[in-house]
C-alpha cells in the first residue's frame, strides 16, 4: 500500500517539473519575441517612390474607322430605252452637269411635235374666243372651255419635255466615275446600274467611340489618322456627331472631313484614328499601382518626415501606366509606389526615389 502512494508521489512530482519547465520556456520566448518586435519596428521599411511634379498631360483615344467618299451615287436611268450614246471614259473625272448617257428619244420627240401643234391650235382658238367674249359674241362659259383646252395641252407639252429631259443622264456633282456596266445599243431600265460616281476631295472618316467618352468630344475637334500601307499621318476635323448613343453597341458615331487633293485616300479604306480627349496643364501624374481603392474613395501613401502617411486623393483620366490626380497631392510630395499593401499609417520608411 505504501509503495502505491510512493509511485503516485513521484508521478505528481514529475508532472509538476514538466509544467514548471514549460512555463519558464514560454516566458523566455515571449521576451525574445518582444525584443525582436521592438528592433523590427525601429528599422525603416525600404520602399520605392517618386516625387510629384507638374507636367502637361494630353490624353487620347485610339479607335478604328473607315474612309468614305464625300459624295457617292450609282448612276441609273429614270426611264427605259436604248442607249444611243456614252459620253464618259471609265475612271475619268467629270464635272457637274456633264452629259454621261443619251437614251433614244425619237418617239418622245414625235409626241412633243404633235403636242406643240395641238397647243398652237388651242392658243389660236383661245385668242379668238377672247376677242368674241370682249364683243359679247359668246358666253363666258364658252371662253372657259377654250382656255381649259389650251392649259391641258400646255400641261401635256410640259410632261413630254420632262420625259425628254430624262433621256439625258447628267452628272449630279463633280467627281470621278468608275467602271461602266453597259454598252451603246443596250436596252436600259431603271434597275440597271450604269456606273458609280464618287467625289473624294475631301473624304469623310466615319468612326465610333465608347459611350463613356461621349461628353468629351466637341465639334471642330482636330484628329489624326493613318491608313494601312502608308506611314503618312493625315489630319481631319470632326464636323458631325450623332445626336444619340447606339443602343446595340453603346457607342457614339462621329464623322470628320479630311483633304484629299492628292487622291491618296480611297473610300472603303481602314483608318486608325488618334482622338484627343483632354489636355491639362500643370497636371500631377503618379503610377497607377500606387493608388489603393478604399471604401471612402482612393488613397495613396506619401513619405512625411521619414514615416508613411495616408492621403485621400481624387483621380481623373487613367492611362496604361499613370493616373491623373485632381486633388489630394501637391507638387513635391514623395509618393510611395512599392510595399503599399503591407504599409500602415506612421510606419518608418526609407524611400528610394526613382524617375
Amino acid at each position: 500500500m505504501k509503495t502505491k502512494y510512493i509511485v503516485y508521489f513521484f508521478i505528481a512530482l514529475l508532472i509538476g517539473a514538466m509544467v514548471y519547465y514549460r512555463l519558464n520556456k514560454n516566458k523566455a520566448m515571449q521576451v525574445q519575441g518582444s525584443g525582436r518586435g521592438t528592433a523590427g519596428a525601429s528599422a525603416p521599411m525600404k520602399v520605392s517612390g517618386i516625387i510629384t511634379k507638374a507636367e502637361d498631360f494630353s490624353n487620347s483615344l485610339s479607335v478604328a474607322g473607315s474612309i468614305e467618299a464625300n459624295e457617292q451615287v450609282d448612276i441609273r436611268s429614270e426611264i427605259s430605252g436604248l442607249v444611243t450614246g456614252i459620253y464618259f471614259s471609265e475612271g475619268s473625272s467629270v464635272s457637274k452637269g456633264k452629259l454621261l448617257i443619251k437614251i433614244n428619244d425619237q418617239e418622245l420627240q414625235a409626241q412633243l411635235s404633235q403636242a406643240l401643234t395641238k397647243q398652237k391650235l388651242a392658243q389660236e382658238t383661245e385668242s379668238r374666243a377672247k376677242q368674241l367674249l370682249e364683243k359679247e359674241a359668246i358666253s363666258k362659259e364658252e371662253y372657259d372651255v377654250a382656255l381649259a383646252e389650251l392649259r391641258s395641252l400646255q400641261s401635256q407639252t410640259q410632261l413630254i419635255r420632262a420625259q425628254l429631259a430624262k433621256t439625258q443622264i447628267i452628272a449630279p456633282f463633280s467627281g470621278k466615275i468608275g467602271l461602266r456596266s453597259i454598252s451603246s445599243g443596250e436596252y436600259l431600265t431603271p434597275s440597271s446600274t450604269i456606273a458609280r460616281l464618287v467625289s473624294t476631295d475631301p473624304v469623310k472618316i466615319l468612326f465610333s467611340i465608347p459611350e463613356k467618352y461621349a461628353g468629351l468630344i466637341k465639334l471642330n475637334t482636330d484628329i489624326a489618322f493613318s491608313v494601312a500601307g502608308s506611314k503618312t499621318t493625315y489630319n481631319a476635323r470632326i464636323y458631325a456627331i450623332e445626336p444619340g448613343i447606339d443602343l446595340a453597341t453603346r457607342t457614339l458615331q462621329l464623322k470628320a472631313k479630311a483633304s484629299n487633293s492628292k487622291g491618296e485616300l480611297l473610300p472603303g479604306s481602314f483608318a486608325k484614328i488618334d482622338l484627343p480627349l483632354s489636355s491639362t496643364n500643370d497636371a500631377i501624374l503618379i503610377p497607377t499601382e500606387s493608388v489603393i481603392p478604399v471604401l471612402q474613395g482612393k488613397k495613396v501613401y506619401v513619405s512625411s518626415k521619414g514615416k508613411a502617411k495616408e492621403v485621400m486623393v481624387e483621380t481623373g483620366t487613367r492611362t496604361d501606366k499613370q493616373i491623373l490626380i485632381t486633388s489630394g497631392l501637391n507638387v513635391g510630395d514623395t509618393v510611395i509606389t512599392t510595399g503599399i499593401m503591407s504599409m500602415k499609417e506612421g510606419m518608418p520608411v526609407n524611400v528610394i526615389v526613382g524617375n
